[in-house]
């Protein structure tokens, strides 16, 4: 079966608590796409999408939702967007599967594409997001990227009638807070514009998540890259922050410098040492810190702040004091797919799996980290 494409347009990312978000595109690709770790645009040029073509697809959509509706009335299922009408249309209506799916999830929140919407006139955005409301008044969510650099372009006023259309949230790639980091990047700004465009994105009254790069400083500016980075979360105190763990594309400037020996990555042991200094140090957050990505060792990093500081950092020092085997161990069933949490090294069953791989890496001539980096290509 050759499967039809959906009527409006998608873009290829989005941040992993908007999964189950309707895509709804407004410019194409990245404006900036010059950093060295980044591996998604680089041979795409950016373009801001029309309001009409946007509007378009707003248009689109509702149709599809309505077609949805019909078809779940004609299978007895009331109206109702359950598990047997998404798969009725997986066979048979596979180009209204991203509306399927969202409504199935409840239909309430949306996420704007692609790396950085604000791009587009604050005008032009709000009048987006005033019809998007308006064809679904049950939407509770409206999400973006945006760069610091954009944010910097936009007066508070700005933001603010923003917030009023609709947007909820602003997500930012903050990545490292230390210039040096930055400046070898290529990432187009320094702590303190992160700092000022955080202050404002609040000062709006937006929801702000802020990304940072675990392993970006690599060997020689680890240490700098966790203190600055700390330094910047701490002036700026973002709603959320959320952690990502460097994995070096292929096909991106920064596996040339690993290549050419000039940028030596940290492996996982020492990303959590890194990981574990920048946390000791954020000293004045309110955040809430979610460690919600499949690349991070511990998935188990996650909690509001002050008050779960400490269990966090028990966690970190937990693993730390693991003996070296046990931490091979550790990395290795997570990675593989058998571990999520420290706890799950309890687990019988779980442990005699991921032992078994153990030895047969150990046999293979791999060192385990050469084994783990191959394992990771999987999701890069």
């Amino acid at each position: 079966m050759v499967l039809s494409k959906p009527a409006f347009e998608q873009g290829p990312i989005r941040p992993p608590n908007e999964a189950t978000s309707l895509l709804l595109r407004l410019t194409r690709n990245c404006p900036w796409n010059r950093c060295l770790f980044c591996p998604v645009y680089k041979t795409k040029k950016f373009s801001r999408r029309s309001v009409e073509e946007v509007k378009q697809d707003i248009h689109a959509i509702a149709a599809d939702k309505d077609k949805l509706l019909e078809i779940s009335k004609q299978e007895g299922h009331g109206g109702d967007i359950n598990r047997a009408v998404v798969a009725r249309v997986h066979h048979a209506y596979p180009e209204l599967l991203p509306v399927a799916f969202w409504q199935y999830h409840g239909g309430e929140t949306v996420f704007l594409q692609d790396g950085d919407s604000l791009q587009l006139p604050h005008g032009q955005v709000s009048e987006i997001l005033s019809l998007l409301k308006e064809k679904f008044p049950e939407i509770k969510r409206i999400t973006t990227y945006a760069r610091s650099r954009t944010i910097l372009r936009r007066s508070v006023e700005e933001l603010t009638e923003l917030r009023e259309a609709g947007l909820d949230r602003v997500h930012i790639g903050m990545e490292s807070g230390s210039d040096a980091v930055l400046d070898y990047m290529k990432k187009g700004v320094t702590g303190t514009q992160h700092i000022e465009a955080g202050l404002r994105v609040k000062e709006a009254g937006l929801s702000l998540s802020e990304y940072v790069l675990l392993g970006l400083g690599g060997q020689d500016l680890w240490q700098e890259h966790a203190l600055e980075t700390a330094k910047v979360l701490n002036a700026i105190d973002p709603h959320f922050i959320r952690f990502r763990t460097l994995a070096i594309h292929s096909n991106t400037p920064l596996a040339e410098e690993v290549e050419k020996g000039k940028f030596k990555p940290l492996h996982d042991d020492a990303i959590i040492r890194e990981e574990k200094l920048l946390i000791e140090n954020l000293s004045a957050i309110t955040s809430y810190l979610y460690s919600d990505h499949i690349l991070n060792l511990l998935e188990e990093i996650s909690g509001k702040f002050p008050g779960e500081k400490q269990r966090i950092e028990k966690t970190l020092e937990k693993y730390l004091e693991f003996p070296e085997q046990k931490r091979e161990m550790f990395r290795l069933g997570r990675r593989s797919g058998y571990f999520r949490t420290l706890d799950d090294m309890d687990n019988p069953s779980l442990k005699e799996a991921v032992e078994d791989i153990y030895q047969q890496v150990k046999n293979s001539g791999y060192s385990v980290d050469e084994y783990i980096t191959r394992l990771l290509r999987r999701f890069i």
